[in-house]
């Protein structure tokens, strides 16, 4: 495992990561365009999940290669990465399930976000998450939780949103299982003495 860390501490690594991750990001608020469009302004930061996530990711990764403290984006990536990683994955499969077929970018996105939510695992070594961290992140989490189905500021997934409530409650389950998940990589890395 220290072989992999070595990897992941690596500047050109963190380097080309963070290329790909603004690449990414930039990409995800394309995506959601249409959506942000039709948007209230006070909904605006919490429509576009994916993005945001990997922006999180984003100021983290600048903080890292800076040998900068960015404690709360850090658990925020942590948190919504996993969170909207998974959730990206479950809803194209389910796609796949309820359709029958699935359109290449499906499969796209379903790499793409299985990745999301691989890298901020990853890198939860070599952050450093204080509790008050921790607790603005699960805030935010549970928080967007309520704007996307009590407000239906979701993406719309065409045929699956019949199945509107299932996923919100799965969606709920899922916010709990990544604050769970971040709580432990959080707690398990301070014991952990990688650096960059």
């Amino acid at each position: 495992m220290a072989f992999v860390y070595s990897i992941l501490a690596n500047k050109s690594f963190l380097w080309m990561l963070l290329i790909i991750n603004i690449f990414g990001t930039v990409y995800g608020y394309y995506w959601y365009g249409y959506q942000l469009a039709e948007t209230t302004a006070i909904f605006l930061p919490f429509v576009p999940d994916s993005p945001t996530a990997t922006l999180f990711f984003v100021i983290a990764l600048i903080g890292l290669i800076l040998r900068r403290n960015t404690g709360l984006f850090e658990a925020l990536a942590l948190m919504t990465l996993f969170k909207y990683g998974i959730w990206a994955v479950a809803m194209n499969l389910l796609t796949l399930i309820v359709n029958g077929e699935l359109h290449w970018t499906g499969y796209m996105l379903m790499a793409s976000h299985a990745a999301m939510a691989l890298q901020g695992l990853l890198y939860a070594p070599f952050f450093r998450i204080k509790k008050w961290h921790f607790a603005a992140a699960a805030i935010w989490t549970l928080h967007n939780e309520m704007i996307d189905y009590v407000y239906y500021q979701m993406p719309n997934y065409g045929d699956l949103m019949r199945y509107i409530q299932e996923i919100g409650y799965f969606t709920f389950w899922l916010s709990m299982a990544s604050i769970a998940a971040a709580y432990y990589t959080a707690y398990r890395s301070s014991r952990m003495t990688y650096k960059l």
